[in-house]
C-alpha cells in the first residue's frame, strides 16, 4: 500500500509513504489548493483502518476500489471539518488494513469521518436527495463523521445535514454490504428557536421492510429506536414530518446504527 501527496496540477509527490499492511505517512510542509491524498494497492471488498489528517478521527471503511483519493478542502469546503484539520506544516496520514475483531465488533456501523460527499466505493457512505443550498456544512456525510453536537448549526463542529426546507427529503445510509443492527439513534438539531424538529419519520430498508418512528422530545439528546433487521445494505430516513413549529428549519446531526457485519460477510 501506498499513500502519496501531490498537487492535481503537476501530480509531483509532496510526500509519500509505502508499507505492505499499515502506511504511516508524516511529513512536513503544507497543504496547498489542489493538493491530494491518494491511497493506492488497496484490496476490494477488504476493510481498512484509515486516518487523513491527525485533527480527524479514525475510520473503520469498506473499500471497494484499489485506491481512493482525498482532495484537500479549503475554503467553503473545509468548513465541517476541524479548523486544525489540513492545516500547519507537519501532518499525519496513516492507513492499515483492519483486523478480524474490529470488522465484526458490535458498533456503530454509521460511523465514517472519511467519508467524502463525491466519491463512492468507500462504506459506510451517505448521501441524500438535497442538501441546504449545497453547502459543505449542510451535507449528508455530516451525519455520520462521529461530531454530535447539536445546540447550534453552521460550521464545525454544528454541521449537520440540512434539508433545504423540502418536504420530501431523504436521506441514504449505504453500508456496502450486508450488516445486522438492532439500535438506531437519531440526533435531530437542536438550536432552538432557529430550529424546527420531527415528530415522525420512516426508515425503509433494503429488505423492502418499513419502519415509522415518533420523535416527541425537543431536546438534543439522541431518540432511540429498538429496531432489528438482518442483512441489510442501506437504510433510508425519509417522509420527514415537521412539529407544528414557526421554524422551517429541521435537520439531523447524526445517525448511529449498532450492529456487526452479517456472518456471510
Amino acid at each position: 500500500m501506498k499513500i502519496q501527496v501531490y498537487n492535481e496540477w503537476d501530480h509531483v509527490d509532496k510526500a509519500a509513504s509505502c508499507a505492505e499492511d499499515n502506511v504511516v505517512l508524516a511529513w512536513d510542509g503544507e497543504y496547498r489548493k489542489g493538493d491530494i491524498i491518494e491511497f493506492t494497492g488497496l484490496i476490494p471488498g477488504n476493510y481498512y483502518v484509515v486516518k487523513v489528517d491527525a485533527a480527524i478521527d479514525t475510520a473503520l471503511v469498506l473499500v471497494e476500489q484499489e485506491s481512493v483519493i482525498f482532495p484537500v478542502p479549503f475554503y467553503e469546503k473545509k468548513t465541517s471539518y476541524n479548523p486544525l484539520a489540513f492545516f500547519g506544516n507537519r501532518h499525519y496520514v496513516s492507513i492499515r488494513k483492519a483486523a478480524d475483531y474490529e470488522i465484526h465488533a458490535y458498533r456503530n456501523l454509521a460511523l465514517n469521518p472519511f467519508d467524502q460527499h463525491e466519491v463512492s466505493g468507500v462504506y459506510p457512505h451517505a448521501s441524500a436527495n438535497v442538501e441546504t443550498r449545497g453547502e459543505a456544512v449542510f451535507a449528508a456525510r455530516n451525519a455520520i463523521d462521529g461530531c454530535i453536537a447539536t445546540l447550534s448549526h453552521g460550521e464545525w463542529p454544528y454541521e449537520s445535514w440540512g434539508i433545504n426546507r423540502q418536504d420530501d427529503a431523504e436521506f441514504t445510509l449505504d453500508f456496502g454490504t450486508e450488516v445486522d443492527f438492532d439500535r438506531i439513534e437519531l440526533y435531530t438539531r437542536a438550536d432552538f428557536p432557529h430550529d424546527n424538529w420531527w415528530v415522525e419519520a420512516t426508515f425503509s430498508f433494503s429488505d423492502k421492510s418499513t419502519e415509522v418512528v415518533r420523535m416527541d422530545k425537543k431536546v438534543g439528546q439522541p431518540h432511540v429506536f429498538d429496531i432489528k433487521r438482518s442483512g441489510i445494505r442501506w437504510i433510508k430516513l425519509g417522509k420527514l414530518i415537521k412539529a407544528d413549529d414557526p421554524s422551517p428549519f429541521p435537520a439531523l446531526t447524526q445517525i448511529l446504527v449498532y450492529g456487526k457485519p452479517s456472518v456471510e460477510c
